[in-house]
């Protein structure tokens, strides 16, 4: 039974097969599901980390589910290489193409290519008839200009960092919901506001583990055992009892990545 009681929660959005968590995958498992969270979807990276990541989740199976993607923070001129990598595992069974994107935080050296990558890797999860699970930084402006060109998408904004007003922007273009992890449990968070407007049927959970940990226990590593803590705090700003947003937002992940 979970800490805040008996929920079924899912984080949609961890990376247990990181070097951070090495040797301790069970234990990270094990702690999840004592807490309640019952499903963690796991994000694709790159050609170096891919195979770990499916070997794991094919230890773990109906707990663990994999995604397929490249990260934009791994697009390079040689990105096609990459996909051609990514190809190889196309016959797996896969929850959405993610996490794909955009990220110009460290710069836009890049920028071309992953514009050219994310638009390549909407085309695919348009013709397998997945959703897609959205990295993006510092680049809202183009990722909606690039979405206007693949209306009809659904998805999920990971991580989510943009403004209500960017939101209510990609309802017009498609059937996108946003994730929301330990930054909204952070003082002064502007991620807070946008969650009090943000419809709880729109709102999936995640944490990203091993990053953004949540309040009261940041500044050590994330896991997804921590997500009752981020569904407390939805349950807070939305003034709700926290077994509705367990209810609502495992639901909507449920929905939209087909679990």
């Amino acid at each position: 039974m979970s800490i805040f009681g008996d929920m079924f929660l899912i984080d949609t959005h961890c990376h247990i097969s990181d070097e951070a968590f090495a040797g301790d995958e069970d234990g990270y498992i094990s702690r999840a599901m004592e807490a309640g969270v019952g499903i963690m979807l796991q994000p694709d990276v790159d050609s170096r980390d891919r195979k770990a990541m499916f070997d794991l989740v094919d230890r773990h199976p109906g707990v663990l589910f994999p995604m397929l993607g490249l990260y934009p923070g791994s697009v390079d001129q040689d990105w096609r290489k990459e996909i051609d990598l990514m190809l190889e595992y196309s016959e797996k069974d896969i929850v959405a193409i993610g996490e794909i994107g955009l990220d110009y935080y460290y710069g836009k050296e890049h920028a071309k290519e992953q514009k050219e990558a994310l638009h390549w890797q909407l085309d695919y999860a348009s013709e397998r008839g997945k959703p897609v699970n959205i990295h993006l930084r510092d680049a809202m402006g183009d990722f909606l200009e690039i979405l206007s060109a693949h209306k009809g998408l659904k998805g999920n904004m990971h991580a989510y960092s943009g403004s209500y007003e960017s939101f209510l922007e990609l309802q017009k273009l498609g059937d996108w919901y946003i994730g929301v992890g330990g930054v909204v449990t952070f003082k002064n968070a502007s991620l807070a506001e946008v969650v009090r407007k943000v419809p709880l049927e729109r709102i999936v959970l995640e944490t990203d583990a091993p990053y953004l940990t949540p309040v009261p226990y940041r500044g050590r590593r994330n896991e997804s055992s921590y997500i009752p803590f981020i569904a407390a705090k939805v349950a807070e700003l939305k003034g709700i009892p926290v077994e509705e947003v367990a209810e609502v937002t495992t639901t909507n992940a449920r929905n939209l990545f087909g679990i």
